[in-house]
């Protein structure tokens, strides 16, 4: 059975313990996940944005740790664990498949908010296996979306593959006095999540990729690029010819996307 993939717009950490539609409709896809694969979800890959390395690496200790890799946010965030098991199996089968000489067995990371925010409301009994791959910082666009290419026979070995960043991540132009507040984007932010949504359900990954072609509104979207790339790896993971589902379509602070994507299915769950 092939799992679908998701790319989810990870938005502010306090998602992880704020009651938001956001968080909502990642419990509700983890519920339709459960009763539609149950037993068949044997792991979890994420790319996170928030692990740049230099040269590629996965997480490959058996008990990750939980990583606050942020500051100035209430206590109860630093109080959060996501206990989910790691895989040394599936890190050693992701190094084989990727070209074991190229990726590195990382034992000093853990997971990141990028993927604990998200998976502690899409699993919140913490109880299958994560391993995380990093973003290589030297890598391009072309680069990123091949080589999550060379992922994609794992969603037929029982691995669900995660993408967490933000299509619209731009923090220096946020509306800082209402960054929650959904509605009243700049237009230059919607213009970039509506001309991203229309290439992802065409299939257009040449678009997608072309770094050289992007439209200054993505630029301005996405003005470093790390929490772009995962959106490359879970479209990279998936066919251009396979259906999808966008949910979670707003802009918060006026720069910064929830939009969040399954690939595999054009109505997996019902979105609130």
């Amino acid at each position: 059975m092939k799992l679908p993939v998701l790319f989810l717009g990870h938005g502010s950490p306090m998602n992880a313990v704020r009651d938001t539609p956001y968080s909502r409709n990642w419990h509700r896809l983890g519920q339709a996940l459960r009763q539609r694969y149950g037993g068949e979800i044997r792991a979890v890959l994420a790319v996170s944005a928030h692990w740049c390395t230099d040269g590629t690496a996965v997480t490959a200790m058996p008990n990750p740790r939980t990583i606050h890799d942020f500051g100035g946010f209430p206590q109860e965030l630093f109080d959060v664990r996501y206990p989910a098991p790691g895989s040394p199996g599936l890190a050693a089968e992701i190094r084989s498949l990727l070209g074991g000489h190229a990726v590195a067995a990382d034992f000093g990371w853990g997971l990141d908010h990028g993927t604990w925010s998200v998976l502690c409301h899409v699993f919140p009994e913490a109880d299958i296996p994560v391993v995380q791959l990093s973003l290589n910082v030297h890598l391009d666009a072309p680069a990123h979306f091949a080589l999550a290419r060379r992922l994609a026979p794992l969603r037929e070995q029982g691995v669900l593959i995660v993408g967490s960043g933000d299509i619209v991540h731009n923090l220096r132009l946020m509306d800082w006095r209402a960054p929650d507040e959904a509605g009243n984007a700049y237009e230059w932010a919607e213009s970039a999540r509506s001309l991203v949504n229309g290439w992802l359900e065409n299939g257009d990954t040449q678009a997608l990729t072309d770094e050289a072609a992007y439209p200054p509104a993505l630029h301005l979207a996405a003005p470093t690029p790390e929490h772009w790339w995962p959106l490359l790896y879970a479209a990279g993971a998936a066919g251009a010819d396979e259906p999808l589902q966008i949910f979670n379509d707003d802009i918060v602070g006026k720069s910064l996307s929830m939009t969040s994507v399954v690939f595999g299915h054009d109505a997996l769950f019902e979105a609130v």
